[in-house]
């Protein structure tokens, strides 16, 4: 039975933080939707000390911000973009359309049609989220989406130059600095001077994504993407070392960033967390990871493989670390999870940044339903039909008057009936289901 060495916060305070969330939340998407631009604005002073002319950036402050950063930096972006644009080209490839005779004069099919316009949340704070344009704003550019308006909070009182560089290359076609709640009530509900979008995307902190859950609905969304999560599944085939700076290195992301490990070896887990203490003494961003830890780490001793997989299946970690001498095995079994990472030479930091795979994962057990952020989540499959002779439209249409009749749709029943009568020569009575006809007819 799986042993809890360490534990964090309880379901039942998790569940208290997030109710003052949703209050919170809730009250400053009405005053978005009541006073529009004057509340984005009073908001953005209040929670970032930011209150610019405009909101949106102009070109010739796009240039600005991207000329302070060096050719190295620049070449860095692309070369990320580059990897992210290659793996959404190579999924968008395999999505075809699709049109088939499924019968004599029956003709179905679909089209992938890419989602008019789209909202790319890209999170600051912090730690400003370079990576997260490239996994938002060039992935829904590889769809095909027309319109992509991109946001993204103010560092320090003002644009943050890599952010709107790395926006700008992948393709947005219009860039505002602004942050939060503000940014996603904006491009979700509109205002004076922001057309509101089809779609909002992109990860954030528990506000953004309590934001995005109570706008879903009157906009699509990606997914329900929060604080971010790490599991990491290991075996003595690796040290502590490694499982420690795996774990500190997602819980330095935020003050309640879970951070789990799931091992069959008491000894590395004991040596994980003696790791843990050491690097919180030298680690720069340890105020914040230490805080994570202490409130949301946890460490569970197994005693099989077959346990440790039912407890990360449970978990259901947006980021899973597998590091075993089994890693395929995993692979082959788990159904329940953001990203899995497989092996010691591979790490989240990677897929975060630069690997080419996306980093808007599920959290909050979302991976139960659903991948994460990809280029499919910008197209909408939409289905067609023709017919496309007498004959056809006389048969599909008898089967289609006597089920409609079974339900009780009369009307229904009527559509079908007119083309049997006009496309069949059939004399079908109003209000009656078609004739039964033998085979041999």
């Amino acid at each position: 039975m799986a042993e809890y060495l360490k534990r964090g916060k309880s379901e039942a305070d998790r569940a208290t933080d997030d109710a003052k969330v949703r209050k919170s939340v809730e009250d400053i998407l009405a005053d978005i939707e009541g006073r529009g631009d004057a509340a984005v604005r009073d908001l953005s002073q209040k929670f970032d000390g930011y209150s610019p002319q405009a909101f949106a950036l102009t070109q010739s402050e796009i240039e600005a911000a991207m000329s302070k950063l060096s050719s190295r930096e620049i070449d860095d972006i692309r070369f990320a973009q580059d990897q992210v644009r290659n793996f959404a080209q190579i999924q968008r490839d395999s999505m075809t359309d699709v049109e088939v005779e499924t019968m004599p004069g029956v003709v179905l099919g679909h089209k992938n049609i890419p989602v008019q316009s789209v909202g790319c949340y890209v999170p600051g704070g912090k730690f400003p989220m370079i990576a997260s344009a490239h996994m938002s704003v060039l992935t829904a550019k590889v769809a095909g989406v027309p319109r992509v308006l991109a946001s993204s909070p103010p560092v320090n009182g003002a644009p943050h130059p890599a952010v709107v560089t790395a926006m700008h290359l992948a393709g947005a076609d219009e860039i505002m600095i602004l942050g939060g709640i503000q940014a996603v009530g904006a491009m979700a509900i509109g205002t004076q001077t922001v057309t509101p979008c089809d779609m909002i995307v992109g990860p954030g902190n528990a506000f953004v994504a309590e934001a995005k859950r109570q706008l879903y609905g009157r906009v699509g969304i990606d997914l329900f993407a929060g604080p971010t999560e790490t599991c990491v599944i290991a075996d003595e085939t690796v040290d502590a070392e490694i499982c420690a700076t795996d774990l500190l290195g997602q819980a330095e992301h935020g003050y309640n960033s879970p951070a789990v490990m799931i091992t069959n070896s008491r000894k590395l887990a004991e040596e994980t967390m003696a790791e843990i203490a050491r690097i919180l003494e030298i680690l720069p961003t340890a105020e914040t990871a230490r805080v994570s830890w202490e409130d949301y780490g946890e460490i569970i001793l197994c005693d099989s493989y077959d346990e440790m997989l039912a407890v990360s299946e449970e978990i259901c970690s947006e980021h899973i670390q597998v590091m075993t001498d089994r890693d395929d095995w995993f692979l082959e079994n788990m159904t329940s999870y953001g990203a899995l990472f497989l092996g010691a030479r591979t790490n989240v930091a990677n897929g975060d940044k630069v690997i080419g795979t996306n980093h808007t994962l599920p959290t909050k057990k979302a991976g139960r339903y659903t991948g994460g952020l990809w280029v499919g989540k910008f197209l909408k499959t939409h289905s067609y039909q023709k017919v496309l002779t007498d004959e056809a439209a006389t048969l599909v249409g008898e089967y289609g008057s006597r089920l409609c009749m079974m339900e009780g749709f009369v009307g229904h029943a009527e559509q079908c009936n007119v083309r049997v009568r006009r496309y069949g020569g059939i004399n079908v009575p109003y209000g009656a289901g078609a004739p039964y006809r033998d085979a041999a007819e």
